[in-house]
């Protein structure tokens, strides 16, 4: 039988682009980002380089936890557009090249959903509660919580519904915020639902998913306290052994399909055993590398992540994206220039003196990314990294939409500090973002030097590193060993070789040379007699191997 070559599946090396919809680009006038602005700007996603797209949801929400909080799968809100739009937009993106991968949220649904708003309007008793998870409360009057489980936006996971006659009636469930009552996945029809939606937007040309909150849908039926001190992978509400069949469930609905599709969750677990369990050969293609984009700005710390994130086997698909930044995090160009550089994804928030210049947080970031992009595997952007967008903490409060603002220990202004619109062109906010002159959460006047338009004509711009990044790991990565060897250098040096490709990163205090015999062909800080500054990194390849023009720190062709 003659031999077939397989050629790898098309997420294994691509880079995603994080669209978070209402503040990528507005295109109706009204402040806020919707389809109309994302389609006119598919021109700058296709020149940036990359492979994919993931638009957050973009469905029918009362937008109290930034759509997360969804009152249809199947129908685009208003304030973004129409379905027609979408799958408008999912053909353009297929005739730019590229694809598209779309939110589920499995966990969860809006208050405002048709199931819960009959679950609460048909009364105790009804058929119609059995969908979610309404209990009786604790004590005489049932006054309190049916049990100690912790809601992820701050105090108990319950709630306790008024019923119509204004009597005090059970508790629901929500893991999450009190707008998002927890779905029961014992009953038949949230999975059909599910499984509806899922055809749905395959039928209309999505290339696969993203899961949100994986380890959470299925919880332990009796619904038992916490015990006293219970270890962290061992929680009744998250990551119960039933989960894993959602996830068979919904890899042979996709993989029913035509084409390759690309599932990936939000696993945020303490141990690798368990985030490994979701990308079993019949689950879910890929999780998110938290612990990289958590970590600080230490070699021997990345280094340990790195390889304890790298899949044994060369044949295995990449078990974990890397990613720096997405819409529920501080943006990592603002923590690189703490002295504390790590991200608490517990939720928590660490405050620490700033670099207010941004100078180290920016040389850090420039570095971050073409060592993120060396690694083996897939990657993802979050809108505005490109443009080397920092946190926004001074946001009035009155401004202030996201929730998790009014959690203990977190900033005022909660994760809308990186939802910032985007500074396309112009002098002076909105920065071309919209047409009406106000965005729908305010950007600072100081962005006028980090616009779209602007870095367009800096050779040394954020962008045209991204640029160049992009296009030569397109060109020259696919063609690399997906295994690595470490290089040591010192340890102050992380470094690793991809058969003739190196990668440096310098996190010492000095400049290092370069090794003998390599040729530069792109470089995060400028080199000065080949060598390699604080904060920087390289990619290199070893004399002999053929490679394009080489690429200065600029994006720029040198001899």
């Amino acid at each position: 039988m003659p031999f077939r070559y397989s050629a790898p599946p098309w997420w294994r090396q691509a880079v995603f682009y994080q669209i978070y919809l209402r503040s990528f680009a507005d295109g109706n006038g009204d402040g806020v980002g919707d389809l109309a602005g994302l389609r006119a700007r598919l021109p700058y996603l296709k020149a940036l380089g990359v492979d994919a797209l993931w638009v957050t949801p973009w469905y029918t929400s009362p937008m109290a936890d930034g759509g997360y909080d969804i009152c249809d799968h199947r129908a685009i809100d208003p304030l973004f557009g129409t379905t027609e739009e979408a799958e408008s937009l999912l053909a353009e993106v297929h005739d730019a090249g590229l694809r598209v991968i779309l939110d589920l949220v499995p966990n969860h649904c809006s208050k405002q959903h048709p199931w819960f708003r009959q679950a609460v309007s048909e009364g105790p008793g009804s058929p119609s509660r059995d969908r979610f998870w309404f209990r009786p409360g604790k004590g005489p009057d049932g006054s309190r919580p049916p049990n100690d489980w912790p809601s992820q936006f701050g105090g108990p996971a319950w709630t306790r519904l008024t019923e119509a006659d204004g009597t005090p009636g059970p508790w629901y469930l929500h893991l999450f915020s009190h707008h998002q009552p927890d779905l029961n996945w014992n009953h038949p029809d949230i999975r059909a639902d599910f499984a509806h939606t899922v055809r749905f937007w395959l039928e209309r040309g999505a290339d696969g998913f993203r899961v949100d909150a994986a380890p959470f849908p299925v919880k332990n039926p009796s619904l038992p306290d916490i015990a006293p001190h219970a270890s962290p992978t061992q929680l009744p509400y998250r990551d119960q052994h039933q989960v894993h069949e959602i996830y068979r469930a919904l890899r042979a609905l996709t993989d029913s399909y035509p084409g390759s599709h690309f599932l990936i969750g939000e696993v945020n677990l303490p141990t690798p055993a368990q985030r490994a369990r979701y990308v079993r050969t019949d689950e879910l293609h890929c999780t998110f590398n938290f612990p990289y984009l958590a970590s600080s700005w230490e070699a021997h710390k990345l280094r340990q992540i790195i390889t304890d994130s790298l899949p044994a086997d060369k044949d295995t698909p990449a078990q974990a994206a890397w990613v720096l930044s997405n819409h529920d995090t501080v943006r990592h160009l603002t923590r690189y220039g703490r002295d504390d550089s790590s991200f608490h994804m517990d939720g928590t928030f660490v405050d620490g003196p700033l670099d207010t210049n941004y100078r180290t947080g920016f040389a850090r970031a420039r570095a971050a990314i073409l060592l993120t992009l060396a690694l083996p595997g897939p990657a993802f952007l979050f809108q505005g990294e490109e443009l080397g967008l920092p946190e926004v903490e001074d946001l009035p409060r009155a401004a202030v939409h996201d929730l998790a603002g009014k959690q203990p220990n977190t900033p005022a202004q909660g994760r809308d500090g990186c939802r910032v619109p985007l500074p396309w062109s112009e002098d002076t906010p909105p920065f071309g973002f919209t047409t009406n002159g106000t965005a729908w959460l305010p950007q600072p006047s100081s962005w006028h030097g980090l616009t779209a338009q602007r870095q367009e004509a800096d050779p040394a711009s954020m962008l045209r590193l991204y640029r160049s990044a992009l296009a030569w790991r397109s060109c020259h990565m696919p063609s690399l060993p997906t295994t690595l060897r470490w290089v040591d250098l010192g340890t102050n040096v992380l470094a690793f070789a991809r058969g003739a490709f190196l990668c440096l990163v310098n996190f010492g205090a000095h400049p290092i040379p370069l090794p003998r015999e390599t040729q530069v062909h792109l470089t995060s800080s400028p080199l000065k007699e080949r060598r390699l500054p604080q904060d920087a990194s390289a990619w290199l390849t070893r004399s002999g191997y053929p490679a394009p023009p080489s690429l200065s720190h600029d994006g720029t062709k040198s001899s």
